[in-house]
C-alpha cells in the first residue's frame, strides 16, 4: 500500500472507520500471530497473546506520529511486541499462580435458535457465492492461505509467485469483497 493510502487508512481508522480498522488488523495479523506463538506460556495461551497484540496495534494506531519519521508498520510492530511482552510478564507473576495451575471451568454454550441458524446459513452462503463469483483462482488460493495464518512469503513460495503478486491479490480480494 502506498504511503498516502496507508496514511489515509490510518486516519480513517482513528476516526472509527471499521473497514479501515479491519484492514489494518488484517495487514498486521500475520506478524501478531507470529509474535503470539512465541509468547505462549502457562497463564498465557495463544488467543490471549493475539488479543494483547491487537490491543498493542490499537495503541500504535492512537499514538502513531508520521512526523517522527518511523514507518507505521515498524512502529506498530514495536507496540505489538511490547504489549505481548507485558502480557508474558504479567502471566508469569506469582500472584497469578492459582489461575495458571487451576482447571478451567467450561460453561455450556447456548445453542442458537432456529432463526439465528437460518441467518448464519444465509450469510455464509452469500459470502461463499461472492467469493466464488468475484475472485479469480489465484485470489481464492491466496485468501485461503492468508486466512490460515500464512505470511506473504510463505504464500508466495507455496504458490510459486512473488510476494508482490500475493500482496496485489490480497488487495484485489479486499476491494472485491467490500
Amino acid at each position: 500500500m502506498k504511503d498516502d493510502a496507508l496514511s489515509m487508512q490510518i486516519e480513517q481508522a482513528r476516526n472509527g472507520d471499521e473497514q479501515a480498522i479491519a484492514g489494518l488488523i488484517a495487514r498486521q495479523m500475520p506478524q501478531i500471530r507470529s509474535l503470539a506463538a512465541k509468547a505462549v506460556r502457562p497463564g498465557l495461551d495463544f488467543d490471549d497473546a493475539v488479543q494483547e497484540g491487537i490491543i498493542g496495534l490499537f495503541s500504535a494506531l492512537e499514538t502513531f506520529d508520521a512526523q517522527k519519521g518511523a514507518a507505521f508498520a515498524t512502529y506498530a510492530n514495536v507496540c505489538v511486541q511490547n504489549a505481548i511482552v507485558s502480557a508474558v510478564r504479567a502471566a508469569g507473576r506469582s500472584k497469578h499462580a492459582p489461575l495458571n495451575t487451576s482447571v478451567p471451568y467450561t460453561e455450556t454454550e447456548s445453542t442458537p435458535g432456529p432463526e439465528e441458524l437460518v441467518m448464519q446459513s444465509e450469510r455464509y452462503t452469500q459470502t461463499m457465492q461472492s467469493i466464488d463469483t468475484r475472485l479469480s483462482a489465484l485470489e481464492k488460493q491466496v485468501l485461503a492461505l492468508f486466512l490460515d495464518g500464512n505470511s506473504y512469503s510463505a504464500i508466495a513460495k507455496r504458490l510459486n509467485v512473488s510476494e508482490k503478486a500475493v500482496d496485489n491479490a490480497l488487495q484485489r480480494v479486499r476491494a472485491k469483497l467490500k
